[in-house]
């Protein structure tokens, strides 16, 4: 039985646990490292139940005991740091290939988000981050591909300010750009092969006076040329693919300024929109 067959029982069993199992089987999950030296006592303390709770919860689970569960979280978590260990062993890496696959996607991805890090200019950053502030419209292009990142910072932004738009994956409508001003604020997503929307768009909006925000891969790729501020991701990086992961981590960077500059604007919007979604039961916790 290892951590992931345990992960599925727990899942299998979830919906009939009692709260308090609940609390356990989850810090056993996303604790293991701190699970296997403690009592089913301390456990219980740890996460506010009682230690029959605990125990409970291993009967439930098909376990003898308390002790022959943890004794398999023990032997999972161990093995878990051995295979880390042998991943950052170049020869073990080179025995099996295909073994090693996730491993070495990995470590592409922290050589990346490494990069990105050597190569971040904050004043690039900072001003991104007022030019979003000061805006009275913000419009995200984000086509093909790139749609994925360009939802994820737009439904975030939605939560810390109003008149935020985004465009399509397939492309952006006159009707919703038409009225962009010289307050306003486009940010665009463009990576290889650099669709001609992305190109279009900030064409468009620097004619109008626009701040443009370009997050690309390189200072001087076509969009890159014509924004306001250029922000890149793994550029100078031969990854053989765009890395997702940099776009993001790139994101938080401007959304952690944003909070910054913003936060009691924030707070308020904020607070209207708890409103909202107790009032709608949007969420289940």
């Amino acid at each position: 039985m290892d951590q992931e067959h345990l992960t599925q029982m727990i899942k299998a069993t979830y919906p009939s646990l009692s709260p308090g199992q609940k609390k356990a089987a989850e810090f056993l999950i996303e604790h293991p490292d701190e699970a296997v030296l403690l009592t089913a006592f301390q456990l219980g303390r740890k996460v506010g139940i009682s230690e029959t709770t605990v125990i409970r919860l291993a009967y439930a689970l098909g376990f003898s005991g308390y002790s022959q569960m943890q004794d398999l979280v023990r032997k999972d978590w161990l093995s878990g740091k051995q295979r880390v260990l042998g991943e950052g062993n170049p020869s073990s890496m080179n025995t099996d290939k295909s073994q090693h696959l996730f491993a070495k996607v990995i470590d592409k991805e922290k050589k990346i988000l490494q990069q990105l890090l050597g190569q971040i200019n904050e004043n690039e950053i900072w001003k991104a981050v007022d030019a979003l502030i000061q805006a009275d419209k913000i419009y995200i292009g984000g086509f093909g591909s790139s749609y994925a990142a360009g939802y994820w910072l737009y439904y975030t932004l939605k939560q810390l300010r109003e008149n935020v738009f985004l465009s399509s994956p397939n492309g952006f409508l006159p009707e919703d750009i038409c009225d962009l001003t010289e307050n306003s604020t486009v940010l665009i997503f463009s990576f290889p092969r650099y669709r001609r929307e992305t190109l279009k768009l900030a064409t468009y909006a620097r004619d109008q006076g626009s701040s443009t925000i370009a997050i690309t891969d390189r200072q001087f790729s076509p969009i890159g040329q014509v924004a306001t501020v250029t922000l890149t991701t793994d550029e100078h990086m031969d990854s053989g693919h765009h890395s997702i992961a940099s776009v993001i981590s790139l994101l938080e960077l401007i959304i952690a300024g944003f909070q910054e500059r913003e936060h009691e604007n924030i707070t308020k919007r904020q607070k209207k929109l708890e409103v909202l979604y107790a009032n709608q039961e949007l969420f289940l916790e």
